[in-house]
């Protein structure tokens, strides 16, 4: 199983500390580009089921490729 954790910056080498003494556990900290990445998809994917619930309204795909 894989978790991501948000630490706050002040408490974040304790808990890599607490979990490096896990024989268990493998840790690595995030890039700050790796972490702008999975927030980005995070949103993505969050939006898209707000969409399937009929929560927000979707765009149509040939409009937005129109767009660019």
């Amino acid at each position: 199983m894989k978790l991501l954790l948000e630490i706050k910056d002040e408490k974040a080498d304790f808990v890599m500390e607490l979990l490096q003494n896990f024989s268990f556990v493998k840790s690595k900290p995030l890039s700050p580009y790796k972490t702008e990445v999975l927030e980005g998809i995070k949103e993505a994917v969050d939006e898209m089921q707000l969409i399937k619930a009929g929560k927000l309204e979707g765009r149509i795909a040939k409009e937005l490729f129109n767009e660019l």
